[in-house]
């Protein structure tokens, strides 16, 4: 579940990881700050993932007839 939004973070954190190297490199503290922050919310999303993951897992075990 999620696997398109997981890629999405993914390419952000990259970005992010990008960006603060770039600012880092020409003292650009704004850039940096942006990278960082971009780093930040993709770490806050897959963390959202993680639990809409396991929401779904106890949903499904709950609600699975072997599991009765």
């Amino acid at each position: 579940m999620g696997n398109e939004e997981r890629v999405n973070n993914a390419l952000q954190d990259t970005k992010g990881k990008v960006k603060e190297g770039v600012g880092a490199a020409t003292d650009n503290e704004q850039l940096e700050a942006e990278g960082k922050m971009d780093q930040a919310k993709a770490t806050v999303k897959d963390k959202v993932e993680d639990v809409k993951d396991s929401a779904a897992r106890a949903f499904n075990n709950a609600t699975d007839d072997d599991h009765r």
